[in-house]
């Protein structure tokens, strides 16, 4: 394997990735000193029904460039470059702002305040109950009808010293979609110097809530529109996964992976299983699963899962200090939508990978908890490392 000059591989970033029956290549996660990149760009791409602005902003570094929507802090394009140079929209999404208004799908979008599943909608919390919407089934997703996904945030150029990027803000109140506290929020899309990316999340609250962040970017490394990703290979750090009932809702428990289609901990090719008759691949349509990554909780981001495309030789390495990683197959994909390319998106035409807490933790105790209470700040980082083969 040959790497770009972006993400060099090295026996401690080797020996990160190791599992109990192998590893996958792991590449450099931490980001390189000072900037290298161009100062970010804004552009007008739409405006809301109430009058809103909708703005694109542009940052590039390290031959990756990204462009994310104030609207749903949404990953609208993100562009990389093959073995041979050629740079190509790796991200599903749209080149409009009417069709996010409309589509359920999440594409690219910052997920809150609770990513993932919530059982009939809802936790109690210190002897509290609270209902949120219920917008999947009998369940509440993605933090209910009108989460994150469907806000304009604040953004502006990053100010750190760590590479080039975006700050985005906002301050959800108290009550909305159901949830306790003020809860403010920050989240920083940077790109280093070799042009790797790092979503990093902050949040505070006055009074106790639960929160699970995330991003929802539909990948396809092969690019936006260019076929199915079944052909992609995945490895995911997880000997366990969490198990859902019919409404993908997990069970509670967490069995091994070892001789199920759940076992990515050696490099397979995503349509290896996919079509078996495992009764949770009939739950999901495919995968849609929380993977307990083998390295839990960490203070540092920590290899999670590798993602990569034999056809471009495009390499994906995933770092986070999140205990669980979603994997979604793209099964609601149907043929409906149109791309930014003007393709037509089916099954499996992208995938996601969303680092976060479990799904409905705040109704499993012995799940990593998800309370977040005052005086004490929410924290997590997910890199995303780029290469080639």
């Amino acid at each position: 394997m040959t790497t770009s000059r972006r993400t060099v591989m090295t026996a401690a970033a080797a020996g990160l990735a190791a599992t109990a029956v192998g590893a996958a290549p792991a590449f450099a996660a931490a980001p390189a000193a000072g900037g290298g990149g161009n100062r970010p760009r804004k552009e007008h791409f739409g405006t809301l029904p109430d009058g809103t602005r909708v703005d694109r902003w542009t940052v590039e570094s390290g031959g990756t460039r990204l462009g994310v929507l104030s609207y749903g802090g949404i990953v609208q394009t993100l562009e990389l470059p093959d073995r041979h140079g050629r740079r190509a929209n790796v991200s599903l999404g749209f080149d409009n702002l009417a069709d996010y208004l409309t589509a359920t799908t999440y594409f690219g979008a910052l997920i809150g305040r609770y990513g993932n599943r919530i059982a009939r909608g809802t936790f109690t919390l210190d002897g509290k109950t609270y209902q949120l919407p219920v917008n999947d089934g009998p369940n509440s997703l993605h933090g209910g009808d009108k989460g994150f996904d469907k806000r304009v945030w604040d953004v502006e150029p990053y100010a750190g010293n760590s590479g080039t990027g975006l700050t985005l803000r906002r301050v959800s109140p108290d009550g909305e979609m159901g949830y306790p506290g003020t809860l403010s929020v920050r989240v920083d899309y940077v790109l280093d110097r070799r042009g790797d990316l790092r979503i990093s999340y902050e949040a505070t609250t006055d009074k106790a809530t639960v929160v699970n962040l995330t991003n929802h970017t539909y990948f396809n490394l092969a690019g936006e529109g260019n076929g199915d990703v079944l052909g992609h290979t995945l490895q995911i750090a997880a000997a366990r996964y969490t198990p859902v009932d019919a409404t993908l809702i997990p069970t509670g428990e967490l069995p091994k992976v070892a001789g199920t289609p759940f076992d990515f901990r050696r490099a397979k090719r995503i349509g290896q299983d996919i079509r078996k008759g495992d009764q949770q691949l009939v739950f999901g349509g495919g995968y849609d699963h929380n993977f307990a990554l083998d390295k839990g909780v960490t203070a540092r981001a920590e290899h999670a899962a590798t993602l990569a495309d034999p056809a471009s030789g495009r390499v994906m390495d995933i770092a986070t200090t999140e205990p669980g990683v979603q994997f979604y197959s793209g099964n609601g994909l149907d043929g409906t939508l149109r791309g930014t390319s003007g393709a037509l998106y089916r099954q499996a035409d992208g995938l996601c990978l969303e680092t976060q807490h479990f799904p409905d933790s705040p109704n499993r105790p012995a799940f990593p908890s998800t309370v977040l209470r005052p005086g004490r700040t929410y924290r997590t980082t997910t890199v995303h490392s780029f290469g080639v083969r």
